[in-house]
Parts: structure tokens; sequence; C-alpha cells
């Protein structure tokens, strides 16, 4: 009876250690100070986010040797910015959270030297082109010895 009841708990609390584990290793959820006014802000951000995918501008991110650039097109052509700022989001804790500001490279492209560690990143760009509010894309990236994969 007792080596039934020591093997019933082994399991029970091995299989606890491995979902913890599991847990802890793999989420990917969004840390947010206040869930409830996210989600009074989500139907604004979609709103927004649609007007701005509709005006048919393409981001280019790019992390390779030690450096992250950013530049803005419309149909082909570079669009004018005056500012750019990056924010490496960990999805799941804030710790190693970084904002980054760009400055200017070679014609619109915007640089800044900086490696982040290998890992799953948020990345929110905020691109000032002269608009009322700046150009603003988020992008769900995977960094794989210090470049973007």
């Amino acid at each position: 009876m007792l080596f039934t009841i020591l093997i019933f708990f082994g399991v029970i609390i091995g299989v606890n250690a491995t979902m913890a584990t599991f847990a802890r290793t793999s989420w990917t959820g969004l840390v947010v100070e206040n869930t409830y006014v996210a989600s009074q802000q989500f139907n604004q951000k979609a709103r927004e986010g649609r007007a701005q995918a509709a005006m048919g501008w393409t981001g280019k991110l790019t992390i390779a040797a030690g450096e992250v650039r950013y530049c803005l097109s419309a149909a082909g052509k570079p669009v004018a910015l005056h500012g750019v700022r990056v924010l490496f989001r960990h999805p799941a804790y804030e710790a190693q959270d970084k904002t980054i500001t760009l400055a200017p490279a070679s014609g619109q492209t915007f640089a800044a030297r900086h490696t982040p560690k290998d890992g799953v990143w948020i990345v929110e760009i905020d691109a000032d082109a002269g608009l009322a509010k700046p150009y603003r894309e988020v992008r769900r990236v995977v960094v794989s010895n210090g470049a973007l994969q």
C-alpha cells in the first residue's frame, strides 16, 4: 500500500512540475498594466490600424551585424521620415524591454547600433512621417545569432 501511495503522489508531483516548467518556458502572452483599459482601447486601435493599412505604405526592418535599420516606402518610393523610434518588447516580461531611437543613415533609412538577444520579440516601430500620429508598425519577430529571421 505504501508503494502505491508513493507512486500515486510521485506521478502527481511529476506532472505538476512538468506542466509548470512548460508554462514558464513557453508563455507568449503580452504583459499589460490594466487588461480592462487595454480591452477598451482595442477597437480604436483596430480602426487606426485599418486606416493606416489603407495608405499602402510598407516598412522594412532589418537587424544584422549589430545594427537595426528601418525605412518606409509607398509604391516603391521612400517616404520622408523625421525620426524613428523602435521598442523591443519581450512577449512575457518587461525586464529586457528596450527603446532605441534610430538616426538618419542613408537616404530615408534610419539606423542605430543594437543587437537584441536571440529569441522572440515584439517590435513596435513609431515613424514620424509628418502625420497627426506617427506611422505605427508592430511585428512579432525572431532574432537568431543577432540577425532577423
